[in-house]
């Protein structure tokens, strides 16, 4: 069967800067520019962090007043206001969970490595991929409006639960031009972009730049002509995750149409690497899941602008915490269930080995996917809820330990007697399976409803979620990127930064989270921004000082992947093909990088993605495109 002989593009590749690393429809371009933003919201958050570390050491402490920030916001003594720091520990949740984690692990992944794994030339639907970059830029812009709005952003707390998100901070009303700003921002997005492409749209151009235009004006004219002289920071918080949904939309879409439209020949649901696995079964997640949230920050905006009574003003407050947990418990998956298929196409590589169970590893990401819908009430065994639904989800989310269980094992057994190379993907990767069994093992704590009911809104919910969405997470990311680096930048990471990067956050990671578990058993809560008037305060600020000390050093120990990452796109030796010695198509058919396309012939597969050590081969590692010439005596 021969190959078309096209790009999957309607003009070709485009020219010129602005158009080929701006305004690009090139799924790896796309991916690109999700990776920037999202290391830079990362930096954001980690910054966030350290505010909200240096104010547990130092607590109603004028001797230490906060750096730099207290003099510049003219603080009294330098000290942070309890208001500020709500924000702050609010805002470093919301950035790191819906800007750096989700996008890092699904849009720049996502977008990267699924049609290089499937063979496709593209995404199935280019232009749509283009745009859900371009619209959830102006979601950043209206989060990052909330620090400067008046009302603090997120100043009912990160999940911002009703009545307190009804509430006019500080008695200020907010900005009237602010939705006009808020509106023209995305509309100039928006226009530029169809302007770079309207050639590509066949004279539609015209039609579609003028819509976009409309309905900015549309947006504008309702929040204006409603309540335009109340758009305060929680505002922006609502209305920057109703957007940042829409995106997450598009993508999850986009994915599902590609993996089930445009994998090449050969490539059969169950030839697919797990990384693709694991893509494909979160958009399904998104694509269920996301809706509910959208549907509760937009009650919950009308609710604040005094619109409708959904929540407040006689409604019902509880609602507001199913629908929010029906979403985020989903939404622990989704920013898990990814790195864990990244981590199982890098264990075998570097084991030698093929992944043990690919079956039952697929079940087992399938499995918890569809427990992540029936569990979030575990989240409210402190909302009155009837004892007997307590009990369900109490049984169901310890049910999610077997899927669980079921990868863990499954990933030990593929480096049992391994030839193991502790390249530093593969350390990575180790540490985010032991991370992940810490994690696992505190949130069957919480599973139980006499301990959750005890250790719930201590600093013991901190440690764990930190364990699945820091040591899970983003050691996966970053085993992610030392991995695919050489696919993306033709360039090979420095190992000894890598090294240094890697020994330094394990180590200052397990300083900073474990404490946690220790002073969350002893009572220490969550969300306090002073704790002096404790009784037992002088007992828990030694405690939080090692875990400020070592949350510091944390964040210094980033620096040596800084350095690696941007020097190494620099002065990096030249990356070959397949520099791991891999099997799938990303590294067998293509060079690093790619070209736009992708493959100079669409790819015909004929085995899984894992066949390591094979019998067949003299070599280690045989290519899923490669064809085996069978021998003539088993012809006869």
């Amino acid at each position: 069967m021969s190959e078309p002989p096209r790009l999957n593009s309607i003009d070709g590749p485009p020219t010129g800067w602005l158009k080929r690393y701006i305004y690009s429809t090139d799924h790896k371009i796309i991916a690109m520019q999700f990776l920037f933003v999202s290391l830079l919201f990362f930096a954001l958050g980690g910054l966030l962090a350290m505010l909200i570390r240096w104010q547990l050491a130092f607590p109603g402490d004028a001797n230490h007043p906060v750096p730099i920030l207290g003099r510049l916001m003219d603080w009294p003594g330098g000290l942070m206001p309890p208001d500020f720091y709500n924000m702050v520990f609010s805002m470093h949740a919301t950035i790191m969970v819906f800007f750096v984690i989700i996008p890092l692990l699904v849009n720049v992944f996502g977008n990267y490595l699924i049609p290089l794994k499937i063979g496709a030339r593209d995404m199935a639907f280019e232009f749509l991929n283009g745009l859900s970059f371009w619209a959830g830029l102006p979601a950043g812009a209206i989060m990052l409006a909330g620090f400067f709005l008046p009302g603090n952003a997120a100043s009912a707390g990160w999940t911002s639960y009703p009545p307190l998100s009804a509430i006019w901070q500080n008695g200020r009303e907010a900005w009237p031009l602010t939705p006009i700003i808020i509106n023209f921002i995305a509309a100039f997005l928006c226009f530029g972009y169809v302007c770079a492409y309207g050639v590509k749209l066949r004279g539609k151009f015209v039609t579609g730049a003028v819509s976009i235009l409309l309905s900015g004006v549309a947006a504008w004219g309702w929040v204006v002509g409603v309540r335009a002289v109340a758009f305060d920071g929680q505002s922006a918080w609502f209305l920057s995750l109703l957007v940042l949904g829409f995106v997450s939309l598009l993508g999850a879409i986009n994915y599902i149409t590609t993996v089930v439209k445009l994998r090449c020949p050969g490539m059969t649901m169950f030839r697919m690497p797990l990384s693709v696995w694991s893509l494909f079964i979160t958009a399904i997640l998104v694509l269920l899941a996301t809706p509910v949230l959208g549907a509760a920050m937009v009650m919950n905006l009308m609710d604040h602008h005094r619109l409708t009574g959904f929540f407040s003003d006689g409604g019902v407050p509880l609602l507001h915490q199913h629908l929010f947990w029906f979403y985020s418990h989903p939404a622990v998956y989704i920013m898990i269930l990814p790195a864990m298929g990244m981590v199982s196409d890098i264990l075998p590589v570097f084991s030698r080995k093929p992944v043990f169970g690919y079956r039952p590893m697929v079940y087992a990401m399938a499995s918890i996917a569809f427990l992540g819908f029936v569990v979030w009430g575990h989240h409210m065994f402190q909302s009155g809820m009837n004892p007997a639904l307590a009990t369900t989800f109490a049984i169901s989310s310890m049910f999610i330990a077997v899927p669980s269980g079921v990868k863990v094992f499954n990933w030990l057994a593929t480096m049992w007697g391994g030839n193991i190379r502790f390249t530093v993907p593969m350390c990575n990767a180790i540490a985010f399976v032991s991370m992940f069994v810490i994690g696992g093992l505190s949130g069957i704590f919480m599973a139980s409803t006499p301990v959750d009911i005890y250790i719930t809104d201590t600093y013991f919910i901190v440690a764990h979620i930190h364990y699945v969405l820091f040591g899970g997470s983003m050691f996966g990311v970053f085993a992610a990127i030392y991995y695919w680096y050489p696919k993306m930048f033709g360039r090979m990471m420095n190992d000894k930064l890598g090294y240094v990067h890697f020994v330094l956050t394990f180590i200052t990671f397990n300083c900073t989270f474990f404490a946690m578990h220790i002073l969350g058993i002893a009572g220490f809560p969550r969300r306090y921004a002073d704790y002096t008037h404790f009784e037992l305060w002088a007992h828990f600020k030694p405690m939080n000082q090692f875990i400020s000390y070592s949350a510091f050093a944390l964040a210094l120990s980033q620096i040596p992947f800084i350095i690696n990452f941007i020097g190494s796109w620099i002065w990096g030796r030249a990356a070959p093909a397949n520099p791991w010695q891999a099997n799938t198509l990303e590294w067998t058919d293509v060079t690093s990088p790619p070209p736009r396309g992708n493959f100079a012939r669409i790819p015909v597969v004929h085995r899984g993605p894992y066949e390591y050590s094979s019998p067949c081969v003299a070599e280690d590692w045989l290519p899923q495109t490669r064809v085996l010439v069978e021998p003539a005596s088993a012809k006869g």
